[in-house]
């Protein structure tokens, strides 16, 4: 395993933020929030003690548009090893609510452009999560179709890139069905600490198994 220290960024919305601006800072470290992004880094602390250098550059609300934005400052410029993606629930909120189609709002292009420009600029692994959402309330129940597309639209140009991607819809909802939704989702959009454990455990083992750890 290389010995350097390896910096690894993850870059979304609320889902990846977790409250990270506004949750406590443990010394010597920038702050990580109170989700998937902290059990993340607290695991490869054990499986890596010393290795990492982990940054959540996750932002409330955004969209794969914001992220492109803030490409330079959050991810970019800080030369990373591995960069983790999580975005699409605010893209599908977008379509939801305006009546517009997911072309019509850019996806995507915007995501292949995001894609692009990382590898352009840095020599990182690309790591790509798909969204989710959950049927409770139910309501949220007719956000499935979007999700689902832009799920299919992540993997597919994820695949363009030879990125690994996760995908968590399935995932989480099946999670849901046998630990309860209460455990996993406290709204039917964001992920409690149990929820976010299923994301980090996840990722770490599907990670590893892709080889980026080697």
């Amino acid at each position: 395993m290389n010995i350097s220290k390896r910096t690894m960024i993850f870059l979304g919305d609320s889902i990846t933020d977790a409250d990270h601006n506004f949750s406590p800072k443990r010394e010597g470290e920038p702050s990580l929030g109170n989700g998937y992004v902290r059990q993340i880094a607290d695991l490869l602390e054990t499986k890596m003690p010393g290795k990492t250098n982990i940054r959540n550059g996750g932002h409330d609300g955004f969209t794969v548009q914001g992220l492109l934005r803030m490409l330079d400052y959050d991810c970019l410029s800080y030369k990373p090893d591995v960069v983790s993606i999580l975005i699409g629930s605010n893209d599908a909120a977008v379509c939801m609510n305006t009546g517009r189609t997911l072309e019509a709002t850019g996806f995507a292009e915007n995501y292949r452009c995001l894609l692009g420009r990382i590898q352009e600029k840095t020599e990182a692994r690309l790591v790509c999560m798909g969204p989710f959402i959950f049927p409770q309330p139910l309501e949220y129940s007719r956000w499935i179709p979007i999700i689902r597309k832009i799920e299919e639209t992540e993997q597919r140009i994820a695949g363009e890139h030879h990125a690994l991607f996760l995908p968590l819809h399935d995932l989480l909802n099946r999670e849901a069905q046998r630990a309860g939704y209460d455990g996993i989702t406290p709204d039917g959009i964001h992920l409690t600490w149990e929820g976010a454990g299923v994301v980090a455990r996840t990722w770490i083992r599907e990670v590893d198994r892709a080889g980026i750890f080697s």
